[in-house]
């Protein structure tokens, strides 16, 4: 079935406006179809995913809305790309992928959308507010717009996002409407020791095991009485990275799950209960290696905040880094910015900054033995696949351990 679509929407979609806009409106409406959205609705800010450069499909869709007269309806943010702008030197790719990605992020900043290149821009000054409609790319950012800020985004996928930008509507689905924001799986952590539940690496792995056991259900997360948004930000990426999760409700914690009913709606969920066996199987399954050659760790996927990057100053407490290993931080450039005194005590320990990018999606890692290190799930599950490398996953003390020792060093877990 169609969707209803408004006189400006038949207008856009039968090229009484621009170009780029027809387009658009043809994306939206096979969406719709696709989806059962039966109308289109306004949304007042996009998040795009499609900046990665991944071939010449990506960089003819965006070039050809550009050229086509699209400029941004809609605020606009723009996720992570293939370079990093403020680090040129980093990028060890050959030529013509350094030219096609340069050009696919010219034509999207051409079209009017902010040069932010980042995986968090809820870690913008600027961000949704509670019941916001905006469309966002980004898996991680879809969980955290959702359940942390309970603003509404469907999970929009590459082309889809620019197209709801170029237009300033979406089809209305997902968890736009209310009844798919309900939660229909309990995952009940009271189990596990209340040490290891006020750790990163537990949220790291805690939302590993949620985006396996979940799939592309709603959970509801009980047994966790207070969380940062760090942690919250990690939860969401764990899971939406092992799973197809959208939203989480942290009951107690987040803005949609004061209580448990709430979160439910009244409908009794299936019931999940997290043992210590079952985060250390988590745990173990993010390494794909046990060796100790250590050649890099990276930290900052999703992309740290100013706060990670503060404790990773105390952690490393004037050290300096094993002369025989790299330690990438992969962050926004709005945070390098705000953090420019502690970045530089940092670099000056050799620390190397990551920005506009992220080490697993791009060739910056170094050739050669040795295994990378991370914090990060999300690192972790797709750097052996889209690198070739073999990866050791550890909470950031075991990281900056590990980089200033030179191999690998892994604390005993609290769980």
């Amino acid at each position: 079935m169609d969707p209803f679509l408004t006189g400006e929407d038949q207008a856009m979609l039968h090229g009484e406006g621009s170009e780029a806009q027809a387009l658009a409106m043809r994306v939206l409406v096979g969406m719709a179809r696709a989806t059962g959205a039966r109308r289109m609705i306004d949304i007042s800010g996009a998040h795009i995913d499609g900046t990665l450069y991944l071939g010449r499909a990506s960089l003819h869709f965006a070039t050809r809305l550009r050229n086509g007269g699209g400029r941004v309806a809609i605020p606009t943010t723009l996720n992570v790309s293939s370079l990093d702008l403020l680090h040129p030197d980093l990028f060890l790719g050959d030529d013509p992928t350094r030219d096609a990605a340069q050009a696919m992020m010219s034509a999207y900043l051409d079209m009017g959308a902010s040069p932010t290149w980042t995986c968090a821009p809820y870690q913008l000054a600027d961000r949704p507010g509670f019941g916001d409609r905006v469309a966002w790319g980004e898996s991680n950012a879809i969980v955290f717009a959702n359940s942390v800020l309970g603003a509404r985004t469907p999970r929009f996928g590459d082309f889809a996002d620019m197209a709801a930008a170029v237009t300033g509507r979406a089809p209305e689905f997902g968890l736009y409407l209310d009844r798919h924001r309900r939660a229909r799986v309990r995952i009940d952590v009271s189990r596990i020791p209340e040490k290891a539940r006020l750790t990163d690496e537990f949220f790291a792995v805690l939302g590993f095991l949620i985006g396996e056991e979940a799939g592309s259900e709603v959970p509801a997360l009980t047994g966790i009485e207070s969380a940062t948004e760090d942690q919250l930000k990690v939860l969401g990426a764990g899971a939406a990275t092992s799973g197809a999760v959208g939203m989480i409700h942290v009951v107690g914690i987040t803005p949609e799950a004061p209580s448990l009913a709430s979160a439910t709606d009244g409908i009794a969920p299936r019931l999940v209960r997290v043992t210590p066996d079952a985060i250390s199987s988590a745990y173990l399954a993010l390494s794909s290696t046990d060796a100790e050659n250590l050649r890099t760790v990276n930290l900052g996927t999703p992309h740290y905040s100013a706060r990670q990057i503060a404790r990773l100053q105390h952690l490393l407490a004037g050290r300096r880094i094993h002369p025989d290993m790299t330690l990438y931080v992969n962050t926004g450039r709005d945070v390098l910015a705000s953090s420019a005194e502690i970045v530089k005590s940092l670099e000056d320990l050799g620390v190397v900054f990551v920005t506009d990018t992220c080490t697993y999606v791009t060739p910056i890692l170094p050739t050669g033995p040795g295994v990378a290190m991370t914090d990060s799930a999300k690192w972790a599950y797709y750097a052996p696949g889209n690198l070739g490398v073999d990866v050791v996953f550890g909470s950031t003390s075991d990281c900056v351990e590990s980089a200033v020792a030179g191999r690998v060093i892994r604390d005993k877990r609290p769980w």
